[in-house]
């Protein structure tokens, strides 16, 4: 494989490797299909990495180039087609194939787009689109070229030796390779696949720390050649006893040593793990006030919810009757769906989902929740800051107004927040608001120390509509990181 240096401009690296003799029946071909759908998903990035072509050898011939031409230069007939195609109408083609349209912005806006041809000027494929239809791989291939095309080189190397390493196995020769050179307009010439294993000094004194057992060490290198790792035991001069390890191609996901006591551990068996708590732990005081109330609302007769920290945009402002400041919400520049636009201000939309969907459960619904919501925040290097709420929802024949107040007030009374008279700073106290997604004249601030640390009321009809919701209810949420 002869590779152009114009490359350098669109993908840079290619790595090659032969397949002889190799027999395929349904289920292996499609297996063989499926690897590379696999691998182009995940290692591969959506092919943004690395590109897989796969070939029958015997219709094409070699040696080969790799090349970066413009794409009007570049003609032939692609996978699954009948005519030719210029690489620029081949653009416009898998405009509307759903499959190939979400590869076309790898290479679409370049001045030159990579191809790979033989010996007879046959183009093999245009990599990271489509396969020529010359070369196709069917049921009675035997010998199967593969190319991996790639912006990675590492990545490159790990997605061959796994394509040739599984299906290596359906050679006649099994496990039997065949390497090819790959010349670099440098003048470097490469050998690949490299198949070599590589070794690792792991102590067992890590590995038995890592996992928390004291294990011993020819239980460790027999827990390891269950994971195909082979280890060998040495004792250096201080005698710490080591493993040196061998990491074959198939393990590219070795890469430290911690890697290896992590197959130890599933090796072992995490069940079989004794529980302990490290004697440096100390709980975080947030999440001990947050179970506190988790417990107390519990034993009142309500309900814990968990609910999607992500919402539209519309549910968090346009559904509760709020305007967006620019100033608040943290909005995510491409969601992948329009129910995961922002990152919530408050659990109120999350809570009234929730009750919206099990609007046939018995009445009344009493659920809360505890949780995380996120705001702008200049002053922090990422611009923006969490903040630890509790909210509740009282939902049934009526609005349970006063319920939602009793249940401020437990909260309180467990936090250990007296009652006191507006204006004084020693507990807490309650005003009159005027919040959107509540009804007027049935809401109320809560007022600690001087600063409104919540909200609650009757939530406004208009926003029980937007939600779906037939039922009167009645809405707490409260800050809780006030109380520490």
């Amino acid at each position: 494989m002869h590779v152009k240096s114009e490359t350098s401009r669109i993908r840079p690296y290619v790595v090659c490797a032969v397949l002889r003799d190799v027999t395929f029946d349904e289920a292996r071909y499609n297996s063989f299909i499926d690897l590379q759908d696999r691998l182009h998903q995940n290692i591969c990035r959506r092919r943004t990495l690395v590109a897989i072509g796969t070939h029958d050898l015997d219709t094409i011939e070699g040696p080969f180039t790799y090349e970066a031409l413009p794409p009007s230069e570049i003609n032939f007939v692609p996978l699954k087609q009948t005519r030719k195609f210029a690489a620029n109408e081949l653009m416009e083609f898998y405009q509307s194939d759903q499959k190939l349209k979400k590869f076309l912005h790898i290479i679409e806006g370049s001045p030159v787009f990579p191809v790979i041809y033989d010996q007879n000027r046959t183009v093999l494929s245009l990599p990271p689109i489509i396969n020529g239809a010359h070369s196709a791989i069917t049921l009675k291939t035997k010998n199967v070229f593969i190319e991996c095309t790639a912006t990675d080189l590492t990545k490159a190397n790990i997605v061959l030796n796994t394509m040739v390493t599984m299906f290596s196995v359906y050679c006649k020769e099994k496990f039997q390779v065949e390497p090819v050179k790959v010349i670099y307009p440098d003048g470097k010439l490469y050998s690949c696949p490299d198949l070599s294993v590589y070794h690792m000094d792991v102590p067992l004194s890590y590995i038995t720390r890592i996992v928390g057992v004291s294990l011993p060490e020819k239980e460790v290198a027999s827990l390891l050649y269950r994971m195909q790792l082979e280890a060998k035991l040495s004792i250096s001069g201080d005698e710490t006893v080591n493993f040196t390890v061998s990491v074959p191609p198939t393990r590219s996901d070795i890469l430290h040593p911690c890697d290896v006591a992590e197959d130890v551990a599933i090796a072992y068996g995490y069940n079989e793990v004794p529980k302990t708590k490290p004697s440096s732990l100390k709980p975080c005081s947030l999440n001990q006030l947050s179970d506190l109330i988790r417990m107390e609302i519990a034993m009142v007769g309500f309900t814990e919810v968990l609910t999607w920290i992500l919402c539209s945009y519309k549910e968090n402002f346009t559904m509760l009757n709020r305007k967006d400041d620019k100033a608040t919400a943290v909005i995510n520049g491409n969601p992948r769906s329009a129910d995961f636009e922002v990152v919530r201000t408050s659990l109120m939309p999350g809570i009234l989902k929730t009750a919206a969907h099990n609007k046939d459960h018995p009445k009344p619904i009493k659920i809360f929740e505890v949780g995380d919501v996120v705001l702008l925040d200049e002053s922090k290097d990422v611009g923006a800051t969490n903040r630890r709420h509790f909210a509740a929802l009282y939902c049934g024949a009526n609005s349970g107004f006063e319920l939602i107040h009793g249940l401020v007030d437990r909260i309180m009374e467990v936090t250990g927040t007296p009652f006191v008279s507006p204006g004084d700073d020693v507990g807490y106290y309650i005003k009159s608001a005027d919040e959107p997604e509540f009804l007027p004249g049935r809401q109320a601030s809560i007022i600690y120390k001087g600063k409104q640390i919540g909200t609650f009321g009757i939530v406004h009809p208009e926003v029980l509509q937007n939600f779906d919701i037939p039922d009167p209810c009645s809405f707490v949420e409260l800050n809780m990181e006030i109380f520490l």
